[in-house]
C-alpha cells in the first residue's frame, strides 16, 4: 500500500494510481494573529517564488491512517521530495506501525515509467508552483526544456517578456496617475 502524505496543491497535480492520500501537513487557513504573521513571513521568505503556502501539522493524520490501515500493514510512505514522508514514518513508527518503507527522494526522484501516474502533470513538476513555475526557472523545468527544445524554452521566455512589459506598464501608469493628481491639486 502506498500512502501519499503530500499537501493538496501537490496531490492535485499528480498522484500514484491506487494510492491513499492522507496529508501530514495541510494548508493553514486559520485566521489567528500568529497564523497570519506566519503566512506573511512564509510569503515574504519565498512563498511568492515557490508557490508553497504556509502549512501546519494535520492533527487528524494519525487517526486517519489508523482508520485506513492496520498496524501490521506493509506501508510505503511517499511525499514530493522525501522529507515529509520520513517525518510521517516517525509518527507512524511511534504509534506502533512496524512495516514502514520510505521513498528516498520522494516522487520527484521517481522515473515516470516506475509508477502509474494519474493527474495532469509529471511527478517531477507536482511540487513546483508560484512565480518560478510560471517562468520555468526550476531545475526540473530546465531539464525538460533541454530535452524538449526551443519551443518549450520560447514559451517561458515569452512569459518573462510579458511579465516585464506588464510591470513596466504598471509603473508608467502609476507615474501618469501621479502626474494627473498633481495637476489637479495645482489647479
Amino acid at each position: 500500500m502506498l500512502l501519499d502524505v503530500r499537501p493538496p496543491m501537490e496531490r492535485k497535480k499528480a498522484w500514484v494510481k491506487g494510492s491513499t492520500w492522507i496529508p501530514i501537513f495541510d494548508v493553514d487557513t486559520s485566521l489567528e494573529v500568529g497564523t497570519l504573521s506566519r503566512r506573511a513571513t512564509n510569503f515574504l521568505m519565498g512563498g511568492w517564488w515557490s508557490g508553497i503556502p504556509a502549512l501546519s501539522y494535520n492533527k487528524q493524520f494519525l487517526s486517519n491512517v489508523e482508520e485506513e490501515f492496520a498496524k501490521d500493514t506493509d506501508l510505503i510512505v511517499a511525499c514530493q521530495k522525501g522529507l515529509r514522508s520520513i517525518a510521517a514514518c516517525e509518527v507512524l513508527y511511534n504509534a506502533g506501525y512496524c512495516n514502514l518503507f520510505w521513498v528516498q527522494g520522494g516522487l520527484e526522484a521517481a522515473e515516470e515509467e516506475d509508477l502509474e501516474r494519474e493527474g495532469p502533470q509529471p511527478f517531477k513538476f507536482a511540487g513546483i508552483g508560484g512565480l518560478s513555475e510560471f517562468l520555468g526557472w526550476t531545475d526540473q523545468q530546465r531539464d525538460a526544456a533541454a530535452k524538449e527544445g526551443w519551443g518549450y524554452r520560447l514559451s517561458f521566455s515569452a512569459r518573462l517578456v510579458g511579465l516585464v512589459l506588464g510591470a513596466d506598464a504598471l509603473f508608467i501608469g502609476a507615474q501618469k496617475v501621479g502626474q494627473y493628481l498633481q495637476e489637479l491639486r495645482s489647479h
